[in-house]
């Protein structure tokens, strides 16, 4: 990644990634084989459940590390954790339900597509006009997103399709959320108030939604809390490392995300056909043009 710092010459730019890149690249690999583990567990278990029993066990395992400061809880830090809470719930919940009848990797390519989305939304919310790659990478990924659902739908997305498309934009909001407050609030009373949120609306939304607590089973019990411990550290550095992390720099390297899942599934025996390959490939080179500056002959 190229990267300008203070010390450059105007103009000139150096490659440069430091600690908080490489975190964020190990979260993608962690991210990247969730998909999988997820599209297993839902043999048992209803979304919402899992959803709530994963971000538990994350808001649990996450309470020590605030509990020395919790205290200091401030109004902008309790707003902040409900509003990417509610994020969370609502892309999670969404993906994990798409995951009852779609493969882990057509569900991480369409995650994936979040990422031209997050220029869009920052456009909206924060009156930030997208650039003209933006606006290639969205066309690119609806191209993809198209040739994904084509093997069985014939340019239709199915249900489990259109649940994790709109799973995407709670997706990208909570990244644009997470850097409007990022350095101006405690990492750890944030991450886990905005877990116990998410936890606690997924729980509280299964009545509502038909959905009772399934039988017992070990399988469920050790994918939730492994997911759980996962999620949490996650979380925990993707509050910490966008602080210094532009948004767009974020997403670029989440990019890999579906790269990861896609070669995970396939190691499993997840075997997509060539068109929904060539969707999936789409999304990536639309989330990398998406992140292209043009600039002219010249200047930096």
């Amino acid at each position: 990644m190229l990267h300008k710092t203070s010390s450059d010459k105007p103009g000139e730019r150096r490659l440069m990634i430091g600690r908080p890149e490489l975190a964020l690249i190990g979260v993608t690999v962690l991210w990247g084989g969730t998909f999988l583990i997820v599209h297993h567990a839902m043999k048992e278990a209803g979304p919402l459940f899992f959803v709530g029993l994963r971000f538990a066990t994350a808001a649990l395992l996450t309470l020590p590390l605030a509990l020395p400061v919790l205290r200091g809880l401030t109004a902008r830090e309790l707003l902040a954790g409900l509003v990417i809470g509610l994020g969370i719930f609502v892309g999670y919940s969404l993906q994990t339900w798409g995951l009852q009848t779609i493969s882990s990797s057509t569900s991480a390519f369409i995650t994936a597509a979040y990422v031209p989305l997050v220029p869009v939304l920052q456009w909206v919310i924060l009156r930030r006009p997208p650039r003209l790659a933006s606006w290639i990478g969205v066309a690119v990924a609806f191209l993809g997103l198209l040739l994904i659902a084509a093997p069985r739908d014939g340019l239709v997305l199915g249900k489990g399709e259109t649940l994790t498309l709109i799973s995407t934009v709670a997706i990208a909001l909570e990244i644009i959320f997470i850097s409007m407050w990022a350095g101006k609030v405690n990492v750890a009373r944030v991450t886990v108030v905005q877990l116990a949120v998410t936890a606690l609306l997924a729980f509280a939304c299964m009545g509502p939604a038909g959905e009772v607590i399934p039988p017992f089973s070990w399988t469920v019990i050790a994918a939730a809390c492994g997911l759980g411990a996962m999620t949490a550290l996650i979380q925990l550095v993707m509050n910490w490392a966008q602080r210094s992390v532009s948004p767009t720099r974020a997403t670029l390297i989440y990019a890999g995300e579906p790269v990861w899942a896609g070669a995970i599934g396939r190691i499993a025996g997840d075997r997509l056909p060539p068109t929904a390959l060539v969707g999936g490939v789409l999304i990536v080179i639309a989330v990398i043009v998406s992140e292209i500056r043009f600039s002219r002959r010249g200047k930096a």
